[in-house]
């Protein structure tokens, strides 16, 4: 059983070649010679920790917080994107006939 577990943590170990932006690439220097650490382990690091981060803002709930526009009468909410169109038609046919 212990052959087997170790044959596991093997098979996930991976191997790639990745080009990285000079940008990125000067941040990685900088933060390997300020801990003293290899590229291995502050490019790791820096995965594990933008990874977490992506799953947590998943779990974040959102909330809509509701507020009264007190449109004018007459003004139909439901056709909201209806008066925008028709206000930017106006708007484009007064830059082309001025």
């Amino acid at each position: 059983m212990f052959r087997h577990q170790i044959l596991i943590m093997i098979r996930c170990l991976m191997r790639t070649t990745l080009t990285i932006e000079p940008d990125v690439a000067q941040q990685i220097r900088r933060r390997m010679a300020r801990r003293k650490s290899t590229l291995k382990q502050v490019v790791n690091e820096a995965l594990r920790a933008g990874l977490s981060a992506t799953e947590k803002e998943h779990n974040v709930r959102f909330r809509v917080e509701p507020h009264s526009f007190q449109f004018k009468p007459g003004i139909d909410t439901n056709k909201i994107n209806q008066l925008l169109d028709d206000l930017e038609a106006e708007e484009f046919l007064k830059k082309m006939s001025g």
